[in-house]
């Protein structure tokens, strides 16, 4: 790949301050990018970079300021970030997908193969499956019967989707991930635990991107449901009948307790644990490790054990490092 700060910016909506013919042929980290790179910033706390970088061009937000004369060619946009992620997904785009079935394989008859499909060696797909069109399946996967994978979806090597669960369009599902295992359902009974058996199914909307060895248990009945546009970070767990809305971010090692239910556009941070049978509602961030016992409303900003608001658990942290302080006065003050 080859292109100019000037075909960029035609690309994007910017402008360019410098040599708009400048010759750019790879991506890279502001702090390790060498001649030849594009890099950006978008967060103020590496604005310093700008004088130090060998990229040969930076995105940046139109406004953005610099102190005297910077070697990188500057291509100004409304936001460096999500510019970065459509240049990249455009080159992504254009790289070659696989198509077909490869050998060995196993797929049930009767199952149809529309158009652009691709099934990886040692998959299997089961009885009833219903593919949209465009939808890669890449080696060693499950996909059990029953189950629905909708338009361009991608299923990494060694998923598992067990029978009946539902998978939208445009979703990608990485490896490791187990859609629809059973539910932690077990009624004690004379001194032991008894498994109920867990016959819903796991329903992922469009758009959803699930993370590697992420897990998400099928309902006791009814469903767990992923809402569209919500992305699961890797290693997270969503027990039997959980709800979670639209447009959700979940970082890593985050586990959701059964039948909870969480709104949309919920920001939530890594280790983060929340309780069963809970709401929580829309616009929230929750904070890294941060515990939910009891139901939430709209647009709060929460961390800690139990989770109270971000800037009283700043404050409380900073009481309890002067806890040592405070008891050695407090002595003396006796004496």
């Amino acid at each position: 790949m080859e292109i100019t700060p000037k075909s960029l910016a035609a690309l994007t909506g910017g402008s360019v301050d410098g040599d708009e013919n400048a010759v750019i042929n790879g991506f890279a980290k502001i702090e390790e990018a060498k001649t030849g790179d594009l890099s950006f910033i978008a967060n103020p706390k590496y604005s310093h970079y700008i004088h130090t970088t060998n990229a040969t061009a930076v995105l940046v937000g139109k406004d953005f300021e610099t102190e005297g004369k910077v070697s990188p060619t500057l291509i100004r946009v409304d936001d460096p970030y999500a510019t970065l992620a459509l240049l990249l997904r455009m080159i992504e785009d254009m790289k070659p997908k696989p198509e077909g079935v490869e050998q060995p394989s196993f797929v049930s008859e009767g199952v149809e193969l529309p158009e652009h499909v691709y099934v990886g060696a040692f998959a299997y797909i089961g009885k009833n499956v219903k593919l949209g069109k465009n939808v890669k399946i890449y080696p060693q996967v499950y996909i059990g019967d029953d189950c629905v994978i909708g338009d361009d979806s991608i299923i990494r090597a060694g998923v598992k989707i067990y029978e009946g669960c539902k998978i939208g369009s445009r979703c990608i599902i990485h490896s490791g991930a187990v859609i629809g295992a059973d539910g932690f359902g077990f009624a004690p009974k004379d001194g032991k635990f008894e498994k109920i058996p867990q016959t819903g199914i796991v329903v992922i909307e469009d758009d959803v991107e699930i993370g590697a060895n992420t897990t998400i248990d099928r309902a006791t009945f009814g469903c767990t449901t992923v809402g569209s546009g919500t992305k699961l970070d890797n290693l997270i767990m969503v027990a039997h009948n959980v709800k979670i809305g639209e447009n959700n971010v979940f970082a890593s090692q985050t586990g959701i307790a059964g039948s909870t239910q969480i709104g949309n556009n919920n920001m939530i941070g890594g280790q983060c644990g929340f309780a069963g049978h809970i709401k929580v509602g829309n616009y929230n961030e929750i904070g890294a490790q941060s515990g939910i016992p009891n139901n939430v409303g709209d647009r709060n900003r929460l961390m800690g054990y139990p989770a109270i608001e971000a800037r009283q658990f700043a404050k409380n942290q900073v009481y309890i490092k002067n806890l040592g302080k405070l008891y050695e006065e407090l002595k003396n003050i006796k004496k």
